[in-house]
């Protein structure tokens, strides 16, 4: 966790944000979730805990925190756009079941192959992916 607020601040230090109490307390809220969340979830989780925070200044915050790569947004679909963290985080991908909207994720190691075979093959350096299936769960014999 110091880690990451190092980052942070040293971002709003050199992009001459101010460091509020509010965007600290919310990092470290985020870094205590696992797996992916909305806007809306992390409000009431810091109503919860009695942080007052606006919805204005998480969004905002938001914001700030993909600029300095501690979250990642994502979007399986829909309407609502669900953040995930990232410092040191492992590198995973996502199956969306299309019924239940469910989100599963997996970790297939030929990813990081191709991905090195990509970066060969353009002369490039991939910073990060991102990968999404979309489908439906097979049903057991039970639920059959």
């Amino acid at each position: 966790m110091i880690e990451v607020e190092r980052i942070l601040a040293d971002y709003l230090h050199g992009n001459n944000f101010r460091k509020t109490e509010e965007r600290f307390e919310i990092l470290r809220e985020i870094y205590s979730i696992d797996g992916h969340f909305d806007i809306e979830s992390l409000y009431r989780r810091m109503g919860q805990k009695k942080f007052r925070v606006s919805r204005a200044t998480l969004y905002n915050t938001m914001e700030l925190l993909e600029k300095c790569n501690l979250v990642v947004k994502r979007r399986f679909g829909g309407n609502c756009a669900v953040f995930e963290r990232s410092y040191e985080f492992r590198q995973h991908d996502h199956f969306v079941d299309v019924d239940t909207n469910e989100v599963l994720e997996f970790c297939d190691p030929r990813l990081l192959e191709i991905q090195k075979s990509v970066e060969e093959s353009l002369g490039v350096e991939i910073n990060f992916h991102t990968l999404t299936f979309y489908g439906r769960k097979k049903k057991t014999k039970e639920e059959q």
